[in-house]
């Protein structure tokens, strides 16, 4: 498994798709670019924001219900590309048991950002859906520099063609 971090959420024209986008955090910087729901794309929003409501919503409630049974989120992994779909698995520690639980990698993520858990994704996943972004310049902060990266990526959307991504 590879360690990747959460750039953002953004919105792919002109479908008005949600995309997750996550980074390899070593290597070669591949971006997995994640189609996924608005509603999750929000919930994820609101997780990294912090923003709370009067009223848990349901990743929160389950993050919560987690902590009242003392169970610990070891890490979510982006795991498969089947048929354009991706999977991913929550894995958790419970009475000291590792559990591993299948989920979206949309909800994955969302409680993933609730609970600075680590996210992961399988190399078959990133060889075969990972997208390298070529930096242009010699700007060396604009490797870290997320609002440059997510400029770049929309710039790589307009180019790209869903059966890029493999079949």
């Amino acid at each position: 498994m590879i360690e990747m971090e959460l750039l953002g959420v953004q919105v792919e024209l002109p479908s008005n798709s949600p995309l997750l986008l996550l980074r390899e955090t070593e290597g070669q910087g591949r971006v997995l670019p994640v189609v996924i729901d608005t509603p999750e794309a929000h919930a994820i929003h609101r997780g990294i924001e912090g923003i709370r409501l009067a009223r848990p919503l349901t990743h929160d409630l389950l993050v919560a219900m987690l902590e009242e049974l003392q169970a610990n989120i070891v890490g979510v992994a982006v795991t498969e590309l089947r048929e354009r779909t991706f999977f991913a698995e929550i894995e958790l520690q419970v009475a000291g048991e590792s559990r591993t639980i299948s989920a979206r990698p949309s909800d994955a993520i969302a409680i993933a950002v609730r609970t600075d858990t680590p996210i992961f994704a399988s190399e078959d996943v990133l060889a075969e859906a990972g997208q390298i972004i070529e930096e242009h310049g010699s700007d060396e902060d604009s490797e870290s520099d997320p609002d440059e990266l997510l400029d770049e990526f929309k710039q790589f959307l307009d180019d790209v063609n869903p059966g890029d991504f493999g079949a």
